[in-house]
């Protein structure tokens, strides 16, 4: 009897839910979303054209126009989604960086992070205060969760772009520490509105822990996964076991309360720098030289973070709100505002001893996408906010300054390579710095060749002029008299 119950129970959840035509249709749409992927990077290689704007605009068809698919009855299934192809990304362009380039690229990267983030997030907070007459704290908030760059998008874009090392390197390392930035302050202002104070050391405290800990606990684990890789590589089928140990780093972090994209970033970093490490740290102590990462598993990390980039930013598309107007404009001019203040901001911080070319100046200033640390913040702030429907303004805001500044950002890249004018506008703003310090050290230099010029007059007449008649003649201008008494005198002496 009960046996006859379970397989009534499935044969009615079987014809409720979906029917085998659609799952395969769903299926083969899986198949053709995939070799899209490949075919859109392609695209991008050639046209300049990036896959990301593609695969929104397949979100968007599949989501808000058409409503074939309920982006809300994918919420959980988006979060993880998201966190996964985060990990990855990360773990993966970690890989890619030495510690020589880190070493070079380091300190500029934080200061473009510091730079564009307090631009940004001073700028969101002003026109959240002042013109959208929003709580001042909760701007500042919203401005913090817009002050970063997104890694899921600055980082596929950068590789495809073929930057050279240094500047990709500082794009990197600006995404993943203005996450840093935005989670940690985000969240405690979210905690200061909820609790209506605000603790600075704290706030100090916890983007200290969150990067330096979440770094160290990074690293840590790189050594011991490079210490037991050849054991691991014994176990058949064991390729995945890498991204698999990535993802307890990760959640380990985010457990702690550090952040697990920090420690992501530096577990690739680490397996990338392995060899560096055992011969400066680890020789006198361990005997067993640890492995490296071969060629194989390198190729299934790139893949395996094409492929989820892909659906991710088809989930990102259908999660954006398109029922509401007032938020999508606001959105759109604050992304213009942020994308307007990126050339600046990148014109400063990045100085002529950086040796960034030109035409990557040009690319660093177009790169200002929002995408999966703002999403997560504007939806926790929901829970925050006392006002719902301040909360559901906020994320609907910050929805759309994810897509527009995505659309934006794959729409300047190849108008800067193939428009001329564009190209001259941002040629001239990016290099206006240089030009205005050429111009002032070049009057510096002019004035400091009429300053040789004149005293070298001087001394051509200090030369012309006996010492003793110079003298003369000025004692003569204080006392008229003397200079003819001399003469008397003199003339005296020779007569007699």
């Amino acid at each position: 009897m009960d046996t006859t119950n379970q397989i009534e129970s499935i044969n009615q959840t079987i014809s409720t839910g979906l029917s085998s035509s659609k799952i395969g249709l769903i299926i083969a749409i899986i198949g053709l979303l995939i070799f899209a992927a490949h075919l859109f990077s392609s695209i991008f290689s050639k046209r300049r054209i990036p896959d990301v704007l593609f695969l929104i605009i397949i979100g968007l068809v599949l989501g808000p126009i058409t409503h074939i698919v309920n982006s809300e009855r994918l919420t959980l299934l988006g979060s993880i989604l998201s966190a996964v192809t985060l990990v990855l990304i990360l773990f993966e362009s970690g890989i890619q960086l030495s510690f020589k380039n880190l070493k070079d690229s380091f300190f500029p990267s934080l200061k473009l992070t510091a730079l564009n983030f307090i631009i940004s997030a001073l700028a969101v907070w002003l026109i959240g205060w002042l013109v959208l007459m929003i709580d001042p704290v909760i701007s500042l908030m919203l401005g913090c969760v817009l002050g970063g760059t997104a890694s899921a998008v600055v980082i596929p874009t950068v590789r495809q772009l073929r930057m050279s090392q240094k500047s990709a390197t500082i794009l990197i390392l600006e995404a993943a520490i203005g996450n840093v930035f935005s989670i940690v302050l985000a969240l405690a202002l979210l905690e200061a509105i909820k609790s209506q104070h605000v603790e600075f050391g704290m706030i100090f405290g916890n983007i200290f822990s969150s990067f330096i800990l979440a770094t160290v606990i990074g690293l840590m684990g790189s050594i011991f996964w490079a210490l037991i890789l050849d054991k691991v590589r014994n176990i058949k089928y064991s390729v995945l076991t890498t991204p698999a140990f990535v993802f307890i780093i990760y959640g380990i972090n985010e457990w702690m309360g550090y952040s697990g994209a920090i420690a992501a970033l530096a577990f690739g970093i680490g397996m990338a720098n392995i060899d560096g490490i055992y011969d400066s740290l680890l020789r006198k102590i361990i005997k067993k030289r640890p492995a490296n990462l071969n060629d194989t598993e390198r190729a299934l990390f790139s893949e395996l973070v094409l492929l989820l980039k892909t659906f991710f930013f088809i989930y990102v598309g259908m999660s954006i709100q398109l029922y509401v107007w007032q938020p999508i404009v606001i959105g759109l001019g604050v992304t213009i505002l942020l994308f307007i203040l990126r050339i600046p901001v990148v014109r400063f911080a990045i100085s002529r001893k950086d040796s960034i070319p030109d035409k990557e100046l040009m690319y660093m200033s177009a790169i200002t996408p929002k995408g999966l640390t703002a999403a997560v913040l504007a939806t926790q702030a929901m829970a925050y906010i006392p006002d719902t429907s301040v909360g559901i303004f906020i994320r609907n805001v910050v929805f759309s300054v994810i897509l527009f500044s995505i659309v934006i950002n794959s729409i300047l890249i190849p108008l800067i390579s193939r428009e001329k004018v564009l190209y001259r506008i941002y040629r001239r703003v990016l290099l206006l710095n240089e030009r205005v310090k050429d111009a002032v050290s070049q009057t510096k230099l002019e004035q400091d060749e009429r300053r040789r010029k004149r005293s070298r007059t001087r001394e051509l007449a200090d030369e012309m002029f006996y010492p003793e008649v110079i003298s003369d003649i000025i004692s003569s201008e204080d006392n008229p008299g003397a200079l003819n008494t001399k003469v008397e005198s003199s003339n005296t002496d020779v007569a007699d």
